[in-house]
């Protein structure tokens, strides 16, 4: 299943964001601390192009602390990149922010030359709430829900910097089918783009292998030593839904209810501290994904060439009269 989703506001994001970044001086990304690569947009990249980027990892409070530190040291290896992990606990998440812009910025400053800061992320990755802590008022509306930011907003964090707020944008066109499911198991994917099955399933797999303790200890299935992460996914979710009392009649499990269990346990980190990727395994599904596309892009390239050689207006017969434009029909599709 692909899972793609660019509704009608997200162009008009593009937009802004092309318009503004010309006049800015550091680009804060925001990521979900639990999918750092699939949560970072590479349409940023090309809209913002040369312009020093923060990479803020949110949410690091409900992410696994050693993988945390494994994507920050990635992103700080980064040219012109910087990176740090903030959650709604952190004492002064402005302070931290700002000291970070002006690590990347460093002639920028005072009221002669304030900081001008964009700020983006993917749906849901917390900057609305994020901002509303940074200015300590309800600024941004915030929601467990993609989509919820439409429109730009330019808030001061102090008199010399000015960070200008946009609508959460994913990107026309996701290669790495991974991160099409952890994007949707976040809930940065609004609902009508995916399967809640297959997303759930995809997600209990990666939890099967690398947190099948905390999938134990929060379905209390009675397994095993060993056979939670060994389990088929479908099984798996089927015990979690007669577990968890998710039926329909017959003795049926409601796999779509028990699928909605699953994900809100994970997004409400009731199942604890998660993280879907690591630096080397978004690398590796990164590749594949490319590799993928450009054959996917050599095909299309292809037919369109074929399409080109059969559509060539016919030439016209030696000596016949094609001055007045009409000359013989063209050749049937």
């Amino acid at each position: 299943m692909a899972i793609q989703w660019f509704p009608g506001h997200m162009h008009l994001t593009k937009k802004a964001i092309t318009e503004r970044v010309k006049d800015i001086d550091v680009v804060i990304e925001v990521l979900d601390a639990r999918l750092p690569g699939s949560s970072a947009n590479p349409l940023l990249v090309e809209l913002t192009g040369h312009k020093p980027t923060l990479k803020v990892l949110n949410k690091q409070d409900v992410a696994d602390p050693a993988r945390t530190a494994l994507w920050l040291d990635w992103y700080n290896a980064q040219l012109s990149t910087g990176a740090v992990a903030l959650d709604a606990s952190e004492a002064a998440p402005a302070r931290k922010l700002i000291d970070g812009c002006h690590r990347l910025a460093p002639n920028r400053g005072g009221m002669a030359k304030p900081m001008r800061v964009l700020i983006c992320g993917v749906p849901n990755v917390g900057k609305s709430t994020l901002i509303n802590t940074l200015t300590n008022k309800r600024q941004a509306k915030t929601g467990d829900e993609a989509g919820i930011t439409k429109i730009e907003q330019r808030i001061t964090l102090a008199d010399d910097f000015y960070l200008w707020d946009t609508p959460g944008m994913l990107w026309p066109r996701i290669i790495i089918p991974e991160s099409g499911y952890n994007l949707a198991a976040s809930g940065a994917v609004g609902r009508n783009a995916y399967d809640e099955e297959l997303v759930a399933l995809e997600l209990l797999r990666r939890l099967q292998q690398h947190y099948a303790p905390l999938l134990e200890a929060r379905y209390k299935l009675g397994l095993p030593a060993g056979a939670m992460a060994t389990m088929h996914d479908e099984e798996l979710l089927e015990a979690i839904g007669r577990k968890r009392g998710a039926m329909l009649g017959g003795g049926r499990v409601n796999l779509q209810k028990t699928a909605e269990i699953v994900m809100t346990d994970f997004r409400t980190a009731i199942l604890g501290r998660i993280t879907l990727e690591t630096p080397d395994e978004f690398e590796a599904w990164r590749a594949v994904g490319l590799a993928e596309d450009a054959k996917r892009q050599a095909k299309k390239d292809a037919r369109a060439k074929s399409k080109g050689k059969g559509s060539g207006v016919r030439e016209p017969a030696p000596g016949s009269d094609s001055g007045d434009g009409a000359g013989p029909p063209p050749p049937a599709d």
